[in-house]
């Protein structure tokens, strides 16, 4: 027993030693840690807690910012708008980091030389139709409707260019589409609802080569010819009509989650499109013939949304459902299929536009008025760009190569007239110092030579002029011969050493530059990569490699 007590008292003497000499120690650190210079100080006056102190910036106004020793913190927020730099938070497996970025586009180098019997330039990345200043698209003339300059919409040529280039593109570089067949008169015969007040036929019809249904329903609202369907992965519908007056095919969709459905109505008139509540209508025209119809149900249902002030409603395809279509007055129908794209309808579309609104000097004018510039005169309706004849050349060409219709090939040749003509007489040609040709995408007095909209004019000439090949009876390779030579001269006088100017108003009009917002910028590079391609001149490839470092944070030297 006393051992015990004996070890107890040594092993308390021994636990109050060690307190002690604790103690001690750490009295010895924090004496070492109020010395000037010592690592441990240097390591807590960094730990020191921040403070807020004012900015003043260049001496006329001030932004909240945050001392931390001898650093400042100054806002991001005030950063990205002072410098148009652009940064966002981004987590990878759990862990977040800041990613700081001096440009918010995107440069697309060339793996191969161009062509154009592939796609143009990088449109497969293009969107057209959900863009916010597309009205929708036309039920009558499947083509977009722009609202860029007026709100009540009107037909672009350079959109609608734009709309078939970047479907012919997607065709090449996406998988073969899905395809899901719901009546073809033959094979598939969807199971469809006759109402009791309704009719519906199966006959033979010479024009179309085909079995096609024939219906016809009452003046009541539930008379119809439906087809109960359960389709939700792919929206683009497709079909072959021929409606009487007061004719009509709705489609149901229906949200998988949320009680929600949408009526999208398809019906004979001549009005663009209109919507209340759940319902959208598009006019599809009044033409008693037989008409292919390919509609994006999705896009549709966007569209009548916006219309309905309603533009951030959600409709993720993967939430909504095809729940039924339904024919009403009287007609015929065939061909009925959705697949999840149909790019070279929607291609076609656009071709057949370009061939039926070309006016006869070869020109696609714009119905807008367009304020280009102070200190110039607005551009009235009626104007012609040389981006929209490129861009219709372009796409014409393809139409072409692809389709072999002469209709195509006559009407590109005819829409480089216009090239050739200056603005006083209706065209789009101007001079530099009465020596280089410009291809004005602004036909403006004086000029203004935006760059952009001048290369997607070189691109439609040397489409046609590859397509066309040896036997070329147009004028596209001295056109874009000379354009180029114009180019090479003009390019240094874009470059602002920190970007690219967007025209050369600063010279032609004497007013401040236009300075091209980054995504013009990554036009501008990413169409020099293009031409450097094509033509050796160094001054091509080395102003893209030098522009694309401006996009990277770089900038030209200082003397």
């Amino acid at each position: 027993m006393m051992l015990v007590r004996l070890n107890m008292r040594v092993a308390l003497a021994a636990l109050c030693a060690a307190v002690m000499l604790l103690m001690l120690y750490w009295s010895r650190c924090g004496d070492l840690a109020k010395r000037p210079g010592s690592a441990l100080s240097n390591a807590i006056s960094e730990r020191a807690p921040s403070e807020d102190i004012e900015c003043s910036i260049n001496g006329e106004y001030s932004v909240a910012c945050r001392r931390d020793a001898a650093e400042v913190y100054v806002p991001f927020s005030f950063i990205r708008k002072y410098f148009e730099i652009y940064g966002k938070i981004t987590s990878t497996d759990g862990v977040e980091k800041f990613e700081w970025s001096h440009s918010y586009s995107k440069v697309y180098h060339p793996k191969k030389k161009y062509d154009p019997r592939g796609t143009f330039t990088t449109f497969e990345n293009y969107n057209v139709e959900v863009r916010d200043r597309v009205k929708c698209i036309s039920g009558i003339e499947g083509v977009p409707v722009s609202t860029q300059w007026e709100p009540r919409g009107f037909f672009y040529p350079t959109q609608i260019a734009q709309f078939g280039l970047a479907h012919y593109s997607k065709n090449i570089t996406e998988p073969e589409p899905r395809v899901r067949i719901l009546d073809d008169g033959q094979k598939y015969m969807g199971n469809w609802t006759v109402s009791k007040d309704a009719t519906m036929t199966r006959e033979y019809d010479a024009e179309m080569k085909a079995n096609v249904i024939r219906f016809s329903t009452s003046d009541q609202a539930s008379s119809q010819v439906a087809l109960k369907v359960n389709i939700s992965q792919d929206f683009v519908l497709s079909l072959d009509v021929l409606f009487k007056p007061n004719s009509s095919l709705t489609v149901v969709l229906q949200h998988k989650d949320k009680k929600e459905t949408v009526y999208l109505h398809y019906v004979t008139s001549t009005q663009l499109i209109y919507a209340q509540d759940d319902h959208i209508y598009y006019g599809i025209g009044v033409e008693q013939k037989w008409r292919r119809l390919t509609r994006d149900l999705i896009i549709d249902m966007q569209k009548g949304w916006a219309l309905l002030d309603q533009p951030k409603r959600k409709s993720p395809r993967n939430k909504f459902r095809i729940s039924s279509l339904s024919l009403s007055g009287a007609g015929a129908a065939c061909g009925v299929r959705v697949s999840s794209s149909e790019h070279m309808a929607h291609f076609f579309a656009a071709a057949r536009w370009l061939v039926r609104r070309q006016r006869a000097r070869g020109g696609w004018p714009v119905p807008a008025r367009r304020r280009v510039a102070p200190q110039v005169p607005d551009l009235a309706p009626g104007w012609h760009s040389a981006m929209s004849q490129g861009h219709g050349v372009s796409l014409l060409a393809r139409a072409y190569q692809r389709s072999g219709d002469a209709a195509y090939l006559r009407a590109a040749r005819r829409a480089l007239a216009l090239l050739a003509v200056p603005p006083a007489q209706g065209g789009v040609r101007a001079t530099w110092m009465d020596r280089y040709v410009w291809y004005e995408e602004y036909p403006t007095k004086p000029p203004l030579f935006v760059l952009n909209g001048f290369i997607y004019a070189l691109l439609g000439l040397y489409d046609l002029h590859v397509i066309e090949g040896e036997n070329a009876s147009s004028p596209a390779k001295k056109m874009f011969d000379d354009g180029m030579t114009s180019l090479k001269t003009l390019l240094p006088l874009f470059d602002t050493g920190s970007g690219s100017f967007y025209d050369l108003r600063h010279f032609t009009l004497g007013v401040s530059p236009n300075i091209a917002r980054w995504d013009y910028h990554a036009t501008h590079v990413n169409q020099l990569y293009l031409l450097a391609g094509l033509d050796p001149d160094p001054v091509l490839i080395n102003t893209a490699k030098r522009w694309e470092g401006y996009m990277q944070g770089k900038r030209a030297a200082h003397n």
